[in-house]
């Protein structure tokens, strides 16, 4: 069943999508660094963002998260999630090309979340890209599609959704979880 909220263009580009890639900071947080007084670092992340990356790989779509930062919160959350992970990479969208390679995939089958500057290279060059609402303007001027949630609560499950559901997935998602 489509969703009427979302353009037929975007529906028609998640549907032939086959790896989501996610920036971490200010997509899947809320953007803020949090350290410790012996400058650890930690990170909170949306519980609904995780449950829609683990149903993304569940039906078949590959997930990965790629920051420039050297963030060990950001890569043990990828590992809880059993999702690639680029963490501290320098190129980005060297990074999302290699993962493509690897996948045998387009560019064209690649969707990406990022927030600012330094995502705005990839997300012009995927198929699907996507910004949260808390996205810097010019992101989001740039963007295919923009989420109406915040980065960190709840922007990736929107996509997660707008994926599954162009997809054609949904209905047996609930039929697993649906029977008593």
């Amino acid at each position: 069943m489509p969703n009427l909220a979302v353009p037929v263009d975007i529906q028609q580009r998640a549907a032939n999508i086959r790896l989501a890639c996610f920036d971490v900071d200010g997509t899947l947080t809320d953007g803020r660094l949090w350290f410790d007084a012996d400058g650890r670092e930690s990170k909170a992340f949306s519980v609904l963002d995780g449950q829609g990356l683990a149903l993304l790989r569940k039906s078949g779509i590959e997930v990965a998260f790629v920051t420039a930062r050297n963030s060990a919160a950001a890569a043990h959350r990828a590992r809880d999630l059993g999702v690639r992970s680029c963490v501290g990479v320098g190129d980005k969208f060297a990074c999302v090309e290699g993962l493509a390679s690897e996948l045998g995939i387009a560019l064209e089958q690649v969707s990406f979340m990022g927030d600012d500057l330094p995502d705005i290279r990839i997300m012009r060059a995927v198929g699907l890209s996507v910004a949260p609402a808390s996205a810097h303007a010019w992101t989001r001027e740039r963007a295919h599609w923009c989420t109406s949630a915040r980065g960190g609560e709840g922007a990736a499950r929107e996509l997660c959704d707008l994926l599954l559901t162009a997809q054609h997935r949904v209905e047996a998602l609930l039929a697993a979880v649906d029977t008593p």
